[in-house]
């Protein structure tokens, strides 16, 4: 990165210039946005068809965090309707959007964890876009100059 010169009110100090970092962070909201809320809407989808049908998914007869297919339906229907609801604020803007969205990403990267048994590619895919979404909407500085 190259400085600049520093034209405020503080004495002479230098700032970093804007780089390729700032379009791939800004790029990389939008993205984890659209993923959140994707994923929202997957987990719900995924959260119906364990409640409508427990034998849609793997029967697992001894595992260390035992909750039955209709609670886990429960915990997936209602993380994934409040992430889409944090996509769609991302998308639009929302400042709360931010840090709803890297909260709700890591309890889906928890949930998704615990879900591994029963959907163990499907889980693994979901972990991924969250750890992406968490690293985007961190490192994501919102241009402040506007407000």
């Amino acid at each position: 990165m190259t400085a600049q010169p520093h034209s405020g009110p503080s004495s002479g100090g230098y700032r970093p210039s804007p780089g390729p970092q700032t379009s791939w962070s800004t790029g990389g909201a939008v993205f984890a946005g659209v993923m959140l809320l994707l994923n929202g809407i997957l987990a719900v989808f995924q959260g119906i068809s364990a409640i409508a049908a427990d034998d849609v998914y793997a029967r697992i007869d001894s595992y260390v965090y035992k909750v039955n297919l209709t609670g886990w339906g429960w915990i997936l229907l209602i993380l994934g309707v409040i992430a889409a609801f944090a996509g769609w604020g991302i998308l639009s803007g929302a400042s709360w959007a931010r840090v709803v969205g890297i909260v709700l990403a890591s309890l889906s990267l928890v949930a998704q964890f615990l879900f591994l048994p029963y959907a163990p590619v499907w889980s693994v895919i979901m972990m991924a876009i969250d750890v992406f979404v968490i690293w985007a909407l961190a490192v994501h500085q919102p241009d402040t100059a506007s407000r």
